[in-house]
């Protein structure tokens, strides 16, 4: 997929997921959706779905043979819903990656005492939430889990014009959406 030329304050989109574990917690996801409006970021894309194993797999195939994605990872983010977001912001992608903190519980805790991860984790497994790695993860794992949303014209038609403010949250749809211009 051809990248479009973008602007030098162009907002970049990441996935931020929050797994089962914490989705059956209600409030825990309400906090985590309350820390992500406070830094600044915007929701374009929201639903709450359950994945199927086909579902996990898929979206975790990138890092077979990279790190120990298993038969319980992939069981625990099947075990209920979860609750998925295309974010957009100023360098999204390490921001949310920075909010989320370290994988491993060990160093949450010990590192980033106050990231989402060190709060909500319980294990490395059990790590609360996913965010995409890089520009390529986020249009692969967007598709996966939006397939509906078209990155580049997203790029090419409302990004700019979330730039100039012109939106609110709307809590029905959980997502940032474009005022109307008056009639």
């Amino acid at each position: 997929m051809g990248a479009v030329h973008r602007a030098k304050n162009t907002l970049q989109l990441t996935l931020a997921v929050i797994k089962p574990d914490v989705v059956a917690h209600p409030f825990k996801v309400q906090e985590i959706k309350k820390v992500i409006l406070e830094n600044n970021f915007l929701f374009i894309r929201s639903k709450v779905l359950k994945w199927t194993k086909y579902d996990a797999e898929r979206f975790y195939a990138e890092h077979k043979g990279n790190i120990p994605i298993t038969g319980s990872q992939v069981h625990r983010d099947t075990s209920g819903p979860i609750s998925a977001h295309a974010l957009a912001g100023e360098d999204a992608i390490s921001r949310w990656r920075q909010l989320m903190g370290p994988t491993k519980i060990s160093r949450e805790k010990e590192i980033a005492p106050e990231s989402i991860r060190a709060k909500y984790g319980l294990s490395d497994t059990q790590n609360a939430v996913h965010g995409s790695d890089s520009p390529d993860s986020v249009r692969r794992e967007i598709k996966i889990v939006f397939p509906e949303f078209c990155i580049d014209g997203w790029y090419e038609n409302e990004e700019k014009l979330y730039r100039t403010k012109d939106f609110h949250f709307c809590n029905s749809m959980d997502a940032h959406v474009l005022n109307s211009p008056a009639a």
